[in-house]
């Protein structure tokens, strides 16, 4: 582990379980792990083109998602003075340290998904 990254309380510190707890507990929600791997990919966004991005989530959900991935310190919401002042978001030192665990659950996705169906296939 570096010595100099911030570190995260958890309820279930000492016990040999708790760092698969943290982990979880931080991208645990169906879209937090896309939202970050979206700001991976891409650098800081705005709203609407994180929305974009994130094909399927409500302006709603996004927003939600967004203030729970900022409460728990993995993006930051940043105001940005242009005109018209915008927000934009991006990974905080923590988020960006989830890369090797966002890419891993990516590919082991990609291995594991079965193909999406023929629409224009009948099921039997």
């Amino acid at each position: 582990m570096n010595d100099d990254a911030e570190q995260l309380e958890m309820w279930c510190a000492g016990e040999d379980w708790c760092p698969i707890t943290t982990t979880a507990n931080l991208v645990g929600k169906k879209w937090h792990p896309v939202i970050v791997h979206r700001l991976l990919q891409n650098g800081p966004l705005g709203f609407n083109a994180l929305k974009e991005d994130v094909d399927g989530i409500s302006s709603k959900v996004l927003s939600d998602s967004l203030g729970d991935l900022e409460q728990k310190r993995l993006v930051n919401r940043d105001i940005v003075n242009e005109k018209p002042v915008r927000v934009e978001y991006s990974l905080t030192q923590i988020g960006k340290s989830l890369q090797p665990v966002i890419f891993a659950m990516r590919d082991w996705g990609a291995e594991y998904l079965a193909p999406a169906a023929d629409k224009n296939s009948s099921v039997a």
